[in-house]
């Protein structure tokens, strides 16, 4: 009898939230797109070059590109290195 009446009360309270939030809507909302300036054209903001990333053209291709990925590779590793070092010195003078 009282499990009844527990299974009842809950099921009336599932149904008065279920009513309450029913009204709710959801959805999207965005504002106009803005245009840069006086420029009426659907244009980008940023426009690429033409010939903008020209690698097969750089001088120096073979070099720049082995110290490009020897710095970030080193970034990559001495990074993590000295944020150890200086954690354990902070711990050591406290």
């Amino acid at each position: 009898m009282a499990l009844n009446r527990g299974v009842r009360s809950g099921l009336r309270l599932l149904a008065s939230c279920a009513e309450a939030s029913a009204p709710a809507s959801r959805g999207f909302h965005s504002t106009g797109v803005r245009r840069m300036g006086a420029h009426t054209h659907d244009e980008p903001y940023y426009v690429h070059a033409k010939h903008m990333y020209n690698l097969h053209r750089m001088k120096h291709q073979q070099l720049t590109a082995c110290l490009s990925v020897l710095a970030v590779v080193s970034i990559g590793v001495g990074v993590p290195v000295y944020a150890v070092v200086f954690q354990q010195k902070k711990t050591a003078s406290g």
